[in-house]
């Protein structure tokens, strides 16, 4: 999986993806972030030790979770060799790659992009400093249900020929 995204087009041969591997007990210090994550989103009278442990332990819901970054090419004074799109785009494809082939092996996988997995908090964990960022985790596993059949609206709803 690793390798195939490894072998995304990045412009300009930059190569901004970057990423982390957790399993086994790797992830009880990501799952304490997530919690701390929590913790620094609540007040102290609307905090729940309940949903502060259920954000610690939804990292054992799968068994590899992978972080997902972008650390963009610099030039020497500081600047971003390639705009951050060209470098988000190539870190996209690196993540697609990397899905297709988890996909091709039986596994299930799933980009998530968004709330903690994205939090500035954890991208200090791991130790990403601007102009990196964190784009989220990629979590997969075996399926634990019969592989679902996927559907898509027609595909002449989204191609024009000229």
């Amino acid at each position: 999986m690793l390798r195939a995204a490894d072998w995304a087009p990045s412009h300009n041969e930059t190569e901004p993806w970057r990423f982390t591997v957790f399993t086994g007990e790797s992830r009880r210090a990501l799952g304490e972030a997530f919690g701390e994550v929590y913790r620094l989103g609540v007040s102290e009278a609307d905090y729940r030790r309940e949903a502060y442990e259920a954000n610690c332990a939804k990292v054992w819901h799968a068994p590899v979770w992978i972080s997902i970054a972008m650390v963009p090419a610099l030039n020497p004074d500081g600047t971003m060799r390639m705009t951050v799109e060209e470098e988000l785009m190539a870190v996209a494809c690196a993540v697609q790659n990397l899905h297709l082939v988890a996909s091709a092996q039986g596994l299930a996988g799933m980009w998530h992009s968004k709330g903690q997995s994205i939090h500035p908090h954890i991208a200090s964990f791991l130790g990403l400093e601007p102009p990196s960022r964190l784009l989220g985790f990629f979590y997969c596993g075996w399926p634990s249900i019969e592989w679902p059949h996927g559907e898509r609206r027609p595909l002449g709803e989204k191609v024009c020929w000229r």
